[in-house]
């Protein structure tokens, strides 16, 4: 990639560093540690994650973080929500001004507003990869996992135009399209088509659990819509109660409007008023208008 090797001041590969090697870090490795004049370094927090990595080969090579930071040309923070904070604040006191430092985590408002008045908040990209997989850990790395895919870039006004752009031509190559948004939009807009989705899949699975005590019959009958309704259940409570927690605000909307409806379905179910909840239904079919892209 010799847009990437123009970025760098010599003749070296362009060591792009990841911190984090998990689905994301590791997916994202995947990805580009083949491509031309690219290495890829990684380091996490857990031993045995980077045990993984390194036994997969996920990644070129595993190096302290303090390393990592300091070779680096573009350094990827792809750690759970909560810990972005003080890893960026930190990270950013030590770079210079030829690197960049990028996160891909899933809330953008209270990260950009904690770096808002970094001296360094000018390297800074937060970008938002729009693609994952109910499963975590080294393990769950996939090959094309980001091809197709968005990618949301927050705040670019506030980073250098040469930090957005390499960020953007980063992505690209993965096989994103970059597209922008404000912090406060992209944690409304996500809590609606996202973050609301992993509650209903995860409390979706603690009903089921509790009404049909026979394990036998949830397997059995698993592939039906259950199957595919409640994959999100098996995320990392984890990872998913810290986006919950920063992101509390707008995911509390709209499950409010979510179990609104869900209460009103239920009002017409029993008192048997069948074409009104219909209704609702065909309401709800035009999701697939606007996911399949058809034209009106």
């Amino acid at each position: 990639m010799s847009e990437f090797r123009n970025h760098s001041k010599s003749d070296r590969p362009m060591q792009i560093g990841i911190i984090g090697i998990g689905l994301i870090g590791g997916s994202l490795s995947l990805d580009l540690k083949d491509q031309m004049g690219i290495q890829v370094a990684g380091c996490d927090h857990s031993p045995e994650h980077e045990k993984i990595a390194r036994s997969l080969g996920i990644i070129d090579k595993i190096i302290p973080k303090d390393q990592l930071v300091r070779e680096s040309d573009i350094i990827v923070l792809a750690v759970p929500v909560h810990q972005i904070e003080v890893e960026a604040t930190s990270i950013l006191k030590s770079i210079n001004s030829h690197q960049v430092l990028i996160d891909t985590g899933s809330t953008k408002e209270s990260i950009c507003a904690h770096l808002a008045t970094h001296e360094n908040r000018n390297r800074f990209v937060a970008a938002h990869p729009l693609a994952g997989t109910e499963h975590s850990g080294p393990r769950a790395a996939l090959k094309g996992l980001f091809n197709g895919k968005k990618n949301i870039i927050c705040e670019s006004e506030k980073s250098d135009q040469d930090a957005v752009e390499l960020t953007a031509r980063l992505f690209k190559s993965i096989g994103m399209e970059s597209f922008h948004l404000s912090a406060a939009e992209h944690d409304k807009h996500l809590a609606f088509v996202s973050h609301l989705s992993h509650v209903s899949s995860f409390m979706l699975g603690l009903t089921v659990l509790e009404l049909e005590k026979d394990e036998k019959q949830i397997s059995n009958l698993a592939s039906t819509g259950f199957e595919s309704t409640v994959r999100l259940a098996k995320s990392s409570p984890e990872t998913w109660a810290a986006i919950f927690d920063k992101n509390a605000r707008h995911v509390g909307d709209a499950l409010e409007q979510y179990i609104n409806h869900l209460s009103r379905f239920l009002e017409l179910l029993r008192a048997n008023k069948k074409e009104e909840y219909i209704q609702l239904m065909k309401e709800a079919n035009d999701v697939r208008r606007i996911l399949d892209g058809i034209k009106v």
